[in-house]
């Protein structure tokens, strides 16, 4: 829970008061529309799948996808022009539906976001989730659905490729500060993950390789990406190797931290920014409380996903960190919008 001093409850109060005034008058004038989306494949990659949501003038109904229920309009005509484009990067092994509440949001509030399932790390494809070499090719799929979109979607010249964003969480977040510059350093990852007796599952076959050394890690950066979200980043960075970032972050950390990422490694992303990020520290939360709220089928088919600490909503939580990730992607992208 957030204590507030007494003299910051009117303050308080009147924040709250336009935040939901704004939201009232956005879900007035538009909805989120969502769809399938395939990256097609090339000659050495396989398709990327995907799906799309984008801002759109019907009523949002609810759709359910598996044990999901999704907010939004399948196949809803595109609603304005000049819109930005967000990128959504899921943590290991998870899928393009594990924050659809954030992708709902961004969407209502004007922008295009594409989430999608990366090649070999994702809930049906764990093939390459344990190889070092994922976190190379990690940010190529989100440079391979940027291009997708701005060279070949239908409704690309209804995009502003001046304002495009990544959002990423777990292995996502690392995966928008590679794009953004990033250079991982192998030493620095075998000391934060593998002098443990027992590393995590996720991170004991990765051990072998970072012990080896027997290649660098140089994932590709994306200049077209001007502004990221990063959300309890895996942190397989030195501090040189950050200092290349220099477009604007928001670094969001949980206080409990879990799989593998601990508060103390977010912490060091922030130390280590040459610009001085938007950081958000979670009380009273792990590391899963980023994706969006369980249903109470997926609550009991994955609860190491779903439970929350004792006394935190990630229902109720979730509508101001969405909010604060609309505000910061609007505020870096769409700087004179109103």
């Amino acid at each position: 829970m957030i204590s507030l001093r007494k003299s910051d409850f009117f303050s308080y109060l009147i924040r709250l008061t336009l935040a939901v005034t704004f939201a009232i008058a956005a879900s007035s004038a538009l909805a989120a529309g969502y769809q399938r989306l395939e990256v097609p494949a090339t000659s050495k990659e396989p398709a990327i799948s995907a799906l799309l949501w984008t801002p759109c003038a019907e009523t949002a109904g609810f759709q359910q996808i598996g044990p999901i229920s999704i907010q939004g309009s399948t196949d809803c005509p595109l609603s304005g022009h000049n819109l930005p484009l967000i990128i959504i990067s899921h943590g290991y092994g998870g899928s393009f539906l594990g924050h659809h509440d954030t992708a709902t949001a961004l969407a209502n509030a004007g922008f295009v976001v594409v989430s999608l399932n990366h090649l070999g790390d994702n809930t049906r494809d764990k093939s390459s989730a344990h190889r070092l070499s994922i976190f190379e090719t990690r940010p190529l799929d989100v440079s391979r659905v940027i291009s997708f979109m701005l060279q070949s979607w239908s409704e690309r010249q209804k995009l502003n490729i001046q304002a495009i964003g990544v959002f990423g969480f777990s292995r996502g977040g690392y995966t928008a500060l590679a794009l953004a510059g990033g250079i991982p350093n192998l030493h620095a990852s075998e000391e934060r993950f593998c002098n443990d007796s027992q590393p995590s599952q996720e991170h004991s076959p990765l051990c072998s390789e970072l012990k080896n050394k027997e290649r660098l890690l140089r994932p590709v950066p994306d200049a077209r990406v001007r502004a990221i979200v990063v959300a309890d980043p895996l942190n397989l960075f030195d501090t040189t190797g950050l200092r290349s970032v220099r477009i604007p972050v928001q670094l969001w950390a949980s206080e409990y931290g879990g799989d593998g990422v601990a508060r103390a490694h977010v912490e060091a992303i922030k130390a280590a920014l040459t610009l001085q990020p938007d950081y958000h520290l979670v009380t009273g939360a792990g590391h899963f409380v980023f994706l969006a709220p369980c249903p109470p089928a997926l609550a009991q088919s994955a609860p190491d996903i779903c439970r929350d600490p004792k006394g935190f909503s990630r229902e109720a939580w979730h509508r101001t960190f969405n909010d604060a990730v609309v505000s910061f992607f609007r505020h870096q992208l769409l700087p004179e919008a109103p």
